[in-house]
């Protein structure tokens, strides 16, 4: 990230825009008992998803972010450093896996695809993968001057989470601003 992006991301407007707008969003899923999120950077969402569910874990690939994160959530949630391209966690143990506004950091759509793969794998049959991201704008293009900026094309998204692995894949595009998006884990059986 560059510079004026970690200003953003890491200031208490940002977190307070987050407390604000998560909750409502996180209440149209069923997360479940033992959640995952992928790619919390500063925490903002993190310390939403602690109140809001019994378990949780993050996965920063970034070593200064996982070390803050340590710091500031340590006590409370299970910091973990690595790839959501290449989880560290058996198969089957989540009942949800969630990620915000991250995988426009993913540089190619081979390494977004494998992260959709792994969230597949490390969740339960029935388990949701639920997540909002930025969409491409002017805005957006000036934050993320010399960063690495890769925008999820919604239109893809269905069938790109399809070959994943899940379904009831739903997708909802607000173009120049988000597309969030969920699917569910086939039941085994």
């Amino acid at each position: 990230m560059n510079l004026m992006h970690r200003k953003l991301c890491s200031s208490e407007k940002w977190a307070a825009a987050v407390a604000e707008k998560l909750p409502e969003w996180l209440a149209r899923f069923d997360l479940g008992d033992d959640v995952l999120e992928i790619g919390p950077g500063f925490g903002a969402t993190t310390r939403v998803l602690l109140e809001a569910v019994p378990r949780l874990t993050v996965l920063e690939i970034d070593p200064a972010s996982t070390r803050l994160l340590q710091q500031k959530f340590g006590e409370r949630a299970d910091v973990v450093e690595g790839s959501g391209a290449e989880m560290p966690f058996e198969s089957g143990r989540f009942s949800a896996v969630v990620c915000f506004t991250m995988l426009h950091h993913v540089p190619t759509i081979a390494l977004q695809d494998a992260i959709f793969s792994e969230a597949a794998r490390v969740l339960r049959p029935g388990g949701s993968y639920a997540g909002v991201d930025s969409q491409l704008s002017f805005g957006f293009r000036l934050l993320h001057l010399g960063d690495t900026m890769n925008v999820l094309d919604a239109a893809a998204l269905p069938a790109r989470l399809g070959t994943a692995g899940f379904e009831q894949v739903d997708v909802r595009h607000q173009p120049k601003k988000q597309v969030e998006f969920s699917g569910v884990k086939p039941s085994a059986g």
